[in-house]
């Protein structure tokens, strides 16, 4: 199994990674609970629909999604205040 540095090395980086040495890929698991427990099938129907936040997809499968990814993607889908 790969190191996270290791696998951050690994995984082909956009500027926005190379950027923030602290980013890191995040498992469903952790994805899930960081979006307060929204579940498993849930977010694989919004991948299905194009609606899930951009995902690296690793050799053995699994997906991870960078920290940053998942920021940007909560700030795109903010409604204003009214």
């Amino acid at each position: 199994m790969l190191s996270q540095g290791l696998l951050h090395e690994r995984v082909k980086m956009s500027p926005i990674h190379a950027a923030d040495p602290r980013d890191e890929l995040l498992t469903v698991a952790q994805l899930l609970d960081e979006l307060g427990g929204v579940s498993r099938r849930t977010f694989f129907r919004w991948r299905e629909l194009g609606h899930a936040p951009r995902c690296v997809k690793l050799p053995n499968g699994e997906l991870r999604v960078w920290r940053s990814d998942l920021l940007a993607w909560l700030r795109a889908h903010t409604e204003p205040a009214l």
